[in-house]
């Protein structure tokens, strides 16, 4: 029990110094290299291009990407899949869809669109895809063929995305092609504000159910027997992790692979599924994973910004591909 507490306490404190030194690297490094006493200088007046740009982007970074990695293991938790995620199982999309929509309908009237208005649309969506997700389940028993159904529901949402796109506004075009690539650019304070309010809410509460998380991991039949409220407990994790996939698409855009990828490096790295670990544990890789993720995006071909979507699926997409190749059932992780 000592030895596991030091492990996990170990793992804890190295992936919060990973997410720092990919802090501090992001917001140093770009198309012009800042020095560590001009990092200091520019927080310390709060004015700069450090300040202004590439803090609020980095902050978010991390935020979100954290969001994303919890949500990931919710659904792996509520599905008992390895491979379940937003991105997978068309919450994300669907999340996509609402917010396309909300963006051209007002944008076409020149009305502008509060950041809480974006979350709310995509909020909307992802529980709109959820739902076909938990109606397709009800009929397909196999987890593999209902995460094939999600796919497929996620297909559908951009086609219909695209087709919205189509038929915008050439202006609108452009906001939206922009931002349906997933990127952490053009942040705001304000958003950072907004968006960590509401990450850290649903953060909280998501660490509140850890016990029952964890009564869960073991089965049905035993949460009940520990007095967990099934019904009740089901909708929780549903709208906590479409809360948190939703703020991200929100605000950064449909973003891949991380909610499948991280929890299960996470689990790796602490050798366990308890969800009092796990969940601090998820939040820390998926800022850190996003972090990383974010510097390549920006100064792989600087100063062309790359889609943060495609360097998260460069290096989360082969684990999702491992973890398919050696699967052998079960819920995944022990407790």
């Amino acid at each position: 029990m000592r030895d596991d507490r030091l492990r996990y306490a170990a793992g804890l404190v190295l992936l919060t110094a990973l997410a720092l030194g990919l802090l501090l690297w992001n917001v140093g490094a770009g198309s012009v290299d800042i020095t560590l006493a001009e990092i200091a200088g520019s927080i310390r007046e709060m004015s700069g291009i450090i300040w202004t740009i590439r803090l609020p982007r980095v902050a978010a970074a991390a935020i979100l990407g954290g969001a994303l990695s919890v949500s990931g293991f919710l659904l792996q938790t509520f599905f008992a899949n390895p491979i379940a995620g937003p991105f997978v199982l068309g919450i994300s999309s669907g999340a996509k869809l609402t917010v396309a929509l909300v963006m051209v309908t007002f944008l076409s009237r020149g009305v502008v669109i509060s950041s809480m208005s974006m979350v709310a649309g995509a909020f909307v969506g992802s529980m709109i895809s959820m739902g076909f997700v938990l109606l397709m389940s009800r009929r397909v028993r196999n987890m593999s063929m209902l995460v094939v159904c999600g796919i497929m529901i996620g297909n559908i949402c951009s086609a219909i995305t695209d087709f919205v796109v189509t038929f915008a506004d050439d202006s609108n075009i452009v906001n939206l092609h922009n931002w349906s690539l997933g990127s952490f650019s053009g942040t705001s304070w304000d958003d950072v504000g907004l968006m960590a309010w509401i990450v850290g809410i649903a953060l909280l509460l998501s660490f509140l159910l850890s016990k029952p998380i964890g009564a869960y991991q073991m089965g049905e039949v035993y949460a009940q027997n520990m007095g967990v409220n099934i019904k009740r407990f089901r909708v929780e994790l549903i709208l906590l992790s479409s809360l948190l996939s939703a703020t991200v698409t929100a605000f950064a855009g449909p973003i891949s692979f991380v909610g499948i990828a991280v929890p299960h490096l996470v689990k790796g790295l602490f050798r366990t599924a308890k969800p009092i670990v796990i969940i601090p544990g998820c939040f820390l890789g998926g800022a850190a994973f996003c972090l990383f993720c974010d510097l390549i995006a920006r100064t792989a071909f600087a100063p062309r910004d790359m889609s943060i979507s495609s360097v998260t699926a460069v290096f989360g997409a082969p684990v999702v591909l491992y973890l398919m190749a050696s699967r052998r059932g079960g819920r995944g992780g022990s407790a």
